[in-house]
């Protein structure tokens, strides 16, 4: 049974659908805008910069799954490497195939429960997965966020 499976298998596609709705909306020019940064707040980041992080997230999450490297995707996720939002686009849809590839590993539920090292410690592939979605989300909110200081856009409905 794939009940579990489907289920984040959904919520990592509505992940990946949002951003690209989201990149739709933004021009190229205002991909990187940040908010004016305050001393009493969090270091401000870009919707562009957000979106990365969140697809990063992602990208490392199924390539250590997948061939057990978990490299942080942060040299050619540079704002300087994907300055358009087509590019970007183009690195969604990469991090998109590089999911599938993980999820097809999964042949039921109880694939979920197995241990692998990652990347520093033993953990269940259902608790990796819970994290990345949780902090994938988080930092495509923070997008949103960005997106609804810096424009009078609504924002996608997927």
């Amino acid at each position: 049974m794939k009940l579990q499976v489907n289920i984040f298998d959904r919520q990592f596609f509505h992940l990946h659908s949002r951003s690209n709705e989201l990149l739709k909306l933004i021009p190229d020019d205002k991909l990187f805008w940040k908010p004016r940064e305050l001393n009493k707040t969090y270091q401000m980041f870009s919707c562009g910069e957000y979106i990365l992080r969140s697809a990063g997230k992602v990208e490392q999450t199924f390539g250590g799954i997948a061939t057990r490297l978990w490299d942080d995707p942060f040299e050619w996720t540079l704002p300087e490497e994907l300055s358009t939002a087509a590019l970007m686009i183009e690195y969604l849809a990469e991090v998109e195939q590089t999911r599938l590839k993980g999820f097809a590993l999964f042949n039921s539920d109880e694939d979920l429960r197995r241990e692998i090292l990652a990347p520093d410690k033993l953990r269940t592939i259902f608790e990796i997965l819970i994290e990345t979605v949780a902090r994938s989300e988080h930092f495509q909110g923070r997008a949103f966020a960005i997106f609804q200081m810096l424009s009078d856009e609504k924002l996608p409905r997927v």
